[in-house]
């Protein structure tokens, strides 16, 4: 009983230490990710729209 209790003494101990984001951060956090990934979704559209016109043109 006595281990049960030090680990639930020095889990909550750590879980104090624990710096838990702000909503500003994760807001920015999300609109960052949105960005980064519409603009690879819109390079690869790119080269995608490039390769198939290139292919199309030497097969047809």
């Amino acid at each position: 009983m006595k281990k049960m209790m030090t680990y639930y003494r020095l889990s909550k101990e750590e879980l104090l230490k624990v710096i838990f984001p702000t909503k500003e951060q994760i807001r920015n956090a999300y609109i960052s990710v949105l960005v980064v990934v519409t603009v690879v979704t819109l390079f690869l559209s790119l080269v995608d729209l490039i390769l198939s016109a290139s292919i199309s043109s030497i097969i047809g």
